[in-house]
């Protein structure tokens, strides 16, 4: 392996377990608008585990201020409550018409993601939501008309396009340094059998599809820069619980191809790689990206099978959610465009519906 090259592009941050960020009494860079008063933010629901670190990561912030906590399980909201110092409130509703809350973070069951981003904008309340943003793609256009006449942010909660290891991986691609790249395939998968949990109900919006597949589709059409032309997709379900616990897909950008797997029941592993006709790259870490250790890229030119001409790439320790939650809120103060729109959401979900489809139909299917 040659000499490691090191990625300070970001700064380090905060620690998170395998559920999402864990906070730690560092600062995130203030607004160019130093003067402005703190946002007001609000949690709808701590039903997804990332609940915790969001809090940690926004209550780190000294633009953002953490007002109020909603969750119709009055154990848990109370409790998450009483850690952070903020208000609880017993329904959504009664938070949204908080005149101090000027945006909301949502981790609820992917079920209600929808109908709560939908209130949280016609409320005048901008939006970070867990992904996926909808159900289904049919779903998430619907908030496209209340984006337009609310004015507010709607951001879909895909911490990964933050991250310093992928925004390297897509200037190298774009940069030519892998020449052509014809193919990028993903796996992503973890042990999950329990009945009870959201991942596993279909009435939640359960499954590995939507729950990590999501990643695959995105990474892909980040990397690509291009909407698929077609995709094919096959998944079993789980005969206990009713959802996909295994699903692979193919996505055909004109020739160029990009082949995932996700899966809820088996040993949990994640990794990517992208391959061109000069050179590939393979992600060590692609998703869950550590935070007590450094990321790393493989970027191999020399195609050498051994790996002796492989180039490591190292990125100092950050926390993506971190700087996802400061795109975010800078984004709010400064009236900054955002980086992945409402419509990008949307062009995931369509993926996603079309792999579901294919799988039923086993023909090919367009997004």
């Amino acid at each position: 392996m040659v000499a490691l090259e090191r990625d300070r592009s970001r700064p380090s941050e905060q620690n998170m377990s395998e559920e999402g960020p864990t906070p730690v009494t560092t600062s995130a860079p203030k607004s160019s608008e130093d003067t402005a008063d703190p946002i007001g933010v609000g949690i709808l629901s701590f039903a997804h585990g990332h609940a915790e670190g969001y809090v940690g990561c926004l209550t780190a912030m000294p633009d953002v201020r953490l007002g109020a906590i909603a969750d119709e399980d009055e154990t848990r909201g109370r409790a998450a409550a009483a850690r952070y110092g903020a208000a609880y409130d017993r329904d959504a509703q009664t938070l949204l018409a908080r005149d101090d809350i000027q945006a909301v973070v949502i981790c609820s069951e992917n079920a209600r993601h929808k109908e709560l981003t939908a209130a949280a904008a016609e409320a005048g309340k901008h939006v970070l939501c867990e992904k996926p943003i909808a159900l289904n793609a049919e779903e998430a256009r619907t908030l496209l008309a209340v984006r337009d006449r609310t004015g507010v942010r709607i951001q879909e909660g895909f911490m990964i396009r933050s991250h310093p290891q992928w925004l390297r991986a897509k200037a190298l691609v774009d940069g030519g340094e892998l020449g052509d790249v014809r193919a990028m395939t993903g796996f992503f998968s973890y042990l999950n059998a329990d009945a009870g949990n959201v991942r596993n109900v279909p009435g939640w919006g359960g499954g590995g599809l939507l729950d990590i597949g999501c990643y695959l589709v995105n990474t892909a059409r980040f990397i690509f820069g291009a909407e698929p032309s077609r995709v094919a997709g096959t998944m079993e379900i789980d005969p206990a619980f009713g959802v996909d616990r295994l699903a692979s897909m193919i996505l055909d950008f004109g020739g160029h191809h990009a082949i995932g797997t996700c899966s809820t029941q088996l040993q949990y592993y994640q990794r990517v790689q992208i391959v061109g006709t000069r050179g590939r790259l393979d992600i060590e870490i692609p998703f869950n990206a550590p935070t007590d250790r450094p990321c790393r890229l493989a970027f191999d030119r020399t195609g050498e099978i051994h790996g002796s001409g492989v180039e490591a790439i190292e990125f100092d320790v950050c926390n993506q959610f971190t700087l996802q939650a400061e795109e975010f809120a800078i984004g709010i103060l400064e009236k900054r465009p955002q980086v992945s729109p409402l419509e990008d959401s949307i062009a995931n979900m369509a993926c996603l519906d079309a792999v579901a489809r294919s799988s039923a139909t086993g023909a090919w299917e367009v997004p």
